[in-house]
Formats: structure tokens, sequence, C-alpha cells
């Protein structure tokens, strides 16, 4: 297998990444065959899962939006994934010129082509860390150096959660993340459920099944179980909702069924 001149000679390009699985959904080129293999399989069950993937997309920028709007100017991205079209410190320049966006991944392809798209600005960087590992991630020279802690920031989690089993503790390291942040911060999120999932749970749970043969397995959970990460936030209205209905710019009834197999919100810390 041939190596892109942009794949670090440090990764093993014959092991899938959910990252460039996830790039691969959105229609990007930083994937390699084995990662598209892995994506074409989970689709055979799941064939909305690009769908469902740039509905995460569109509403990431929207509560980005939101948030700079609100007058927040620093943001946290963790689970950032591979850069794509209309990335957050892009999204978020539009109404705040000034702002500061640490993106974060534990992917080394996602940190290699951020660092490579981030050449050059000095409000923008990438920090390679584990969501699993929040003391890693708020201690790294980059958040450090680029966040002001005392002041409110956007933390983004953004189709990350539902890659870390309950065994991971990921309600635990959403709280650690939490009590870092400072009165006014908001917790940006989005993740999977079988909840208005279009398909049969029997049948389409074998995209569940290719996810747990790469060692990546997706965790689907139900909308009380994901409210659970908002402890300690008040909720932005709508509050916890379908992936399209949070704060739609058109008629979320027009988007395809797939499009609401996951849940988005907003909260904000007191």
């Amino acid at each position: 297998m041939e190596r892109p001149a942009w794949a670090p000679r440090s990764i093993d390009i014959s092991v899938p990444s959910v990252s460039r699985i996830y790039d691969f959904y959105l229609g990007g080129s930083h994937n390699f065959e084995v990662d598209r293999e892995v994506a074409r399989r989970a689709m055979e069950f799941m064939p909305g899962l690009p769908r469902i993937s740039q509905a995460n997309r569109a509403f990431l920028r929207r509560a980005v939006r939101f948030a700079a709007a609100e007058g927040i100017d620093q943001f946290l991205d963790i689970g950032s994934g591979i850069p794509t079209s209309g990335t957050v410190h892009e999204v978020a320049r539009e109404t705040r010129p000034e702002a500061r966006v640490v993106y974060v991944d534990h992917d080394p392809v996602a940190v290699a082509h951020s660092e490579a798209v981030l050449a050059g600005d000095e409000r923008a960087a990438v920090a390679a860390a584990d969501l699993r590992h929040p003391r890693e991630i708020l201690g790294s020279p980059e958040v450090r150096g680029l966040l002001d802690l005392d002041r409110p920031v956007a933390l983004l989690l953004v189709a990350v959660l539902h890659f870390l089993p309950d065994e991971d503790d990921p309600y635990r390291a959403v709280a650690e993340l939490t009590s870092a942040l400072a009165p006014g911060s908001l917790l940006l999120l989005t993740h999977a459920s079988w909840d208005h999932f279009p398909l049969p749970e029997e049948r389409a749970g074998g995209a569940v099944d290719v996810y747990r043969d790469i060692r990546n397995p997706l965790v689907m959970r139900t909308r009380e179980e994901i409210a659970r990460f908002f402890e300690g936030y008040a909720m932005v209205e709508p509050g916890l909702v379908p992936l399209p209905h949070w704060r739609p710019e058109g008629s979320p009834d027009d988007e395809d069924p797939y499009a609401s197999s996951g849940y988005a919100g907003v909260g904000r810390t007191a």
C-alpha cells in the first residue's frame, strides 16, 4: 500500500481509524482503502451514515455561530478529527475574528493534518490527547498557551462520546472538563442514539458490530443517558433534541430521516 505524502511515517496505514472513516463519510480525501472498506461494511447496515455525519457537522457550525454570537471567543474541540470545510476556527471568526481554538484528537493523521492546516495561525493549535484523560488535555501546552480558563470557553464534544463505552467512564471525563471551565461556558454536544432511528435496531445493529470489530465500539445511548452529560449545565433552548431540530436554518421536517439518528444540545455553566 503506497503511503500518501500527508500520512505520518509513524502510523500503520493498514489499521482503520474512526476519524478517517468519518472523513470518508463527509466526502473528504484523507482516508485509506482500509478505512473505506470499514465504512462500506458499516453502511451495508446503516446506509445513512454519511447523512448522520453531515448532520453532526451542520449542528457544529450552527452551535459555534451561536456561541460566538453569545460573546464566546475561546473554543476547545475534543475529538475534532480531520479538518474539513467549515472548521470551528473558520466559523467562529466570522463573528469573532479574535477567536482562539484548540483542537484535540488522539489520531496521528488528524493531528498531523490539523497542524498543516493551522500552520502560521497563532490563535489556533492542535493537541495530541485523548478524551479519556481530561487532565492531559487541560494541562497540554496548547490549552495552557492559548485558552484562558478563567474566562468562558465553548467545549465541543461532537460525535465523540458514543465511542467511549461505560467502562471508560465518559461521565467522569465530561465532569472533569466541566469543573475546569469558568461560569458562562458552553458545552456543545452530539451523541448517537437508537431513538428516532429509521431502521429497526436488530437490522442496523450490524454497523455497531463493524465498529466493535475494529476495537472502536459504537455505543448508542438513550436521550436520558445523554442528558446526564449535561449535569451542572442549564440547557439552552430548544434543549436536547434530534440533530436537525437544534436551531435549524431550514425546516427540519425536510431532512433525511437518518439525520435524526442522534441528539444535539448546548448547555451553559452557572
